[in-house]
């Protein structure tokens, strides 16, 4: 096996991700959970709220979620450092070459396409399909030093269906460094759609936050903290027909990606790793597709249509001004009910995810 890197050097950049128990599952079975608690931060909650910082939901997360594993929020660079370090140790300083740009197959075994949203392998498959469709929204992305917050480990989302922020801890100890987004409708042209680097005006984010100051979070003290914030779209995928095609197949972001709705764009594209090297280990590249695709599929469009983090919405169609009793705008019946679809279509469903057989190819 080797890895094709088009980069001509591996570096630890980016800046925050989640990865749900269904993904940490994965990686422990892989034998990396202790190098995983080191680099990353156990979220002990998941909470949304109006733009006015009031409650709408909260629900424990990982172990304290009744989960046998934890989610964890860590930096994206790091977990890349991590993954490629797993890999020099176990296939050989050659299995990962960089500077090594892929366009199409070649006289490989099999060429698993991995290449991210704008992957060539995939336009190698689905030559036209053009630059990924935008949904008007701009996302602002930074990392602040900052105080701890509700739990210390609490990853909260506050917003009204169209304008958010996002927030989560990714280191703790001495002090806390905090991963946030902003999101809101751009005004004016569509950014590159083909560029997730764009430094921001961090001055034009907090014009749009300025009064997003809570109780127990200071939103425009966060943004201003940041040593620099990065802009892009709002864009994911179609979702496709068919990921294979003769010796070819797509993996992750290459095969579905989605809007970051839910934390689970990562936590996919490991899911997909597993199954795709369980399906090669019983002869079967099928079943890889037959299990993931339709999967993926439904995942993507129910982030269309805003996943878990509708209740925002909700809260704010039916009651604009804010509320004094979360119960009489979305009742808990209604808020559970979200919740636990969602985990049930992405995958997480505690009970299930607890209760199914291992892809481990080695047992």
């Amino acid at each position: 096996m080797t890895v094709h890197e088009a980069a001509p050097e591996i570096r630890p950049l980016g800046v925050g991700v989640n990865l749900l128990p269904h993904a940490v599952r994965e990686l422990t079975e892989l034998g990396l959970a202790d190098r995983l608690a080191e680099i990353g931060v156990a979220t002990a909650e998941l909470a949304y709220f109006n733009r006015y910082g009031t409650a709408i939901w909260s629900e424990p997360r990982g172990l304290d979620a009744g989960y046998a594993w934890p989610q964890y929020s860590v930096h994206r660079g790091r977990l890349q450092m991590l993954l490629l370090e797993a890999v020099v140790e176990r296939l050989g300083p050659r299995a990962v070459r960089t500077g090594s740009r892929i366009t199409g197959p070649g006289d490989e075994d099999l060429l698993i396409g991995a290449d991210g949203i704008h992957s060539a392998v995939r336009a190698h498959l689905f030559p036209g399909e053009g630059p990924p469709p935008w949904n008007g929204l701009v996302l602002w992305r930074g990392m602040t030093y900052g105080e701890p917050y509700l739990t210390g480990r609490s990853m909260i989302m506050a917003g009204d269906g169209t304008q958010k922020f996002v927030a989560y801890p990714i280191e703790t100890g001495g002090r806390t460094l905090i991963n946030w987004i902003a999101e809101r409708p751009l005004d004016g042209e569509a950014p590159d759609r083909g560029d997730w680097n764009r430094p921001a005006d961090l001055k034009e984010i907090l014009r749009h936050f300025a009064d997003w100051r809570f109780d127990w979070l200071d939103v425009p003290g966060i943004i201003a903290g940041a040593e620099a914030a990065y802009e892009y779209p709002m864009v994911d995928r179609e979702p496709l027909p068919y990921w294979t095609s003769g010796n070819v197949t797509l993996l992750g972001d290459a095969a579905h990606a989605m809007y970051p709705i839910g934390s689970n764009g990562a936590s996919q594209a490991i899911i997909d790793a597993r199954v795709l090297a369980h399906s090669l280990a019983h002869g079967d590249l099928a079943a890889y597709e037959a299990a993931r695709r339709p999967a993926t599929t439904a995942l993507q469009l129910s982030n269309r249509r805003m996943g878990p983090e509708v209740v925002m919405k909700l809260a704010h169609e039916r009651a604009p001004e804010g509320f004094d009793d979360i119960e009489k705008v979305v009742p808990y019946a209604e808020r559970a009910e979200i919740a636990a679809s969602y985990k049930r279509t992405a995958g997480f469903d505690p009970a299930s995810l607890n209760g199914r057989p291992s892809w481990s190819v080695t047992r």
